[in-house]
């Protein structure tokens, strides 16, 4: 079957060397792409929210599956604009509904949602600027930290984990006052902290049924030690020694299958990914958030993780048999480390040549991901904050850390900065 993928990073590049392998794709169109998934398929020079002319594509090349990347077009509602033209719905696309995408498109969503299916989470309130002095009141009678959160899409930078009430009193009016993240910060939930370790599930649904399809553990903060601000991601590892066998039994039967009932019983229209963002709070799994698509850079361990064929997957959740599949997993270890701009997340040059890259790629069991690349006079240049990912695989955590770590020796670009302590405390 010919392929769509939409988006243009790390994950859309593992999803097209994944898709690649199997024995059911065709073509692979990925729009827009980056010099990484021009390997596996044809690059598009069409954005991830010009829903007209990626159906003008779909309809001439005749694809069958489309797997979305990002949350944006998910929550901007590209199922239902498939979905709702005689030309282009029986094309199976992997995403939710725009209503069901408010599950990672609206804090407030979420929490309703969890609270009316008794899915374990962190106390919350929402506040808007209509009862703000309400929520200066509730600020100042909580226990610190104080998680504050912009209801919608912030690009990954609209949470606030205030150490002090005056913190997040400041943080309360840059959000709801000054709009910080504009209309994505209209309304803010302000959240109870959960004290664990943060791990994510992945599952695939057809809305009725699932199948889990990997876990991880990333490092969001810039610094070792995590340490510094918040990133999009520095890296992961899966699987996570402590998800044994009984954790993700509570995982499942406490949160996962309580979620897809839920998506059932509000007649939510969802096919496809739902990332699990936990809290592991003394043994027992806590949500923090719901997102709607695969995670960055977790697509990049739990892909070459999962030895089941992923087109197959995927084509089970539009012919019914998706809890027929068998998912099998690799045995090893898979570590993935991030190599980023230098000034990032903060502002950082671009078009900068990067070397490397295949040198790094010959090496048995690497893989390198690119995210933020593009070409530049027939070189591969840096575009963003976060470059490319390295994975690598291994009986033991530590040989796929050093692993990665010697690859990345091999690749250079100016600037370029990454962790060297990827899964420290499992070492």
């Amino acid at each position: 079957m010919n392929i769509l993928i939409i988006g243009a990073g790390g994950r859309e590049h593992a999803l097209a060397w994944k898709m690649a392998q199997s024995h059911q794709s065709g073509d692979i169109y990925i729009a827009p792409g980056n010099p990484g998934t021009a390997e596996f398929g044809t690059n598009v020079p069409i954005p991830i929210d010009d829903f007209k002319s990626l159906k003008a594509l779909a309809i001439e090349k005749n694809i069958e599956l489309i797997v979305v990347g990002p949350e944006e077009p998910l929550v901007k509602g590209i199922y239902d604009y498939f979905s709702n033209d005689p030309a282009t719905a029986s094309i199976n696309v992997i995403g939710p509904s725009a209503k069901a995408a408010q599950l990672e498109g609206s804090k407030a969503f979420s929490k309703h949602f969890m609270q009316r299916h008794q899915i374990p989470t962190a106390g919350y309130a929402e506040f808007t600027l209509e009862n703000y002095e309400a929520g200066l009141t509730y600020i100042s009678s909580q226990p610190l930290p104080i998680v504050l959160k912009a209801d919608g899409l912030a690009a990954g930078k609209g949470v606030i984990i205030a150490m002090t009430h005056q913190e997040a009193l400041t943080s309360f009016k840059e959000m709801l006052q000054d709009k910080q993240f504009g209309e994505a910060s209209s309304k803010v939930v302000i959240e109870q902290f959960l004290e664990g370790i943060e791990v994510s599930v992945f599952a695939l649904t057809d809305g009725h049924h699932y199948q889990i399809i990997g876990h991880a553990k990333d490092y969001k903060r810039i610094g070792e030690g995590d340490t510094g601000l918040n990133t999009g991601g520095m890296g992961c590892v899966s699987p996570v020694p402590f998800m044994d066998a009984l954790f993700m039994q509570k995982v499942e039967s406490n949160i996962i299958a309580p979620t897809i009932k839920g998506i059932q019983e509000e007649g939510l229209v969802y096919k496809g990914f739902v990332f699990f963002g936990l809290m592991n709070c003394g043994g027992e799994p806590y949500v923090i958030e719901y997102n709607c698509r695969l995670g960055d850079p977790e697509t990049e361990v739990i892909l070459p993780r999962l030895q089941t064929d992923l087109v197959s997957l995927l084509a089970a959740t539009d012919n019914g048999t998706l809890e027929d599949v068998n998912i099998e997993f690799h045995e090893a270890t898979f570590a993935t480390v991030m190599a980023v701009s230098g000034g990032y997340p903060g502002s950082y040059q671009k078009n900068l040549p990067i070397t490397g890259i295949a040198l790094a790629a010959a090496l048995p069991e690497i893989h390198v991901f690119q995210a933020g690349t593009g070409f530049q006079e027939n070189t591969i240049v840096t575009k963003g904050g976060r470059v490319l990912t390295v994975t690598s695989s291994a009986a033991t955590l530590n040989s796929a850390v050093i692993h990665v770590q010697k690859a990345l020796s091999m690749i250079q670009f100016e600037g370029m900065y990454f962790r060297k302590d990827i899964g420290y405390e499992f070492l």
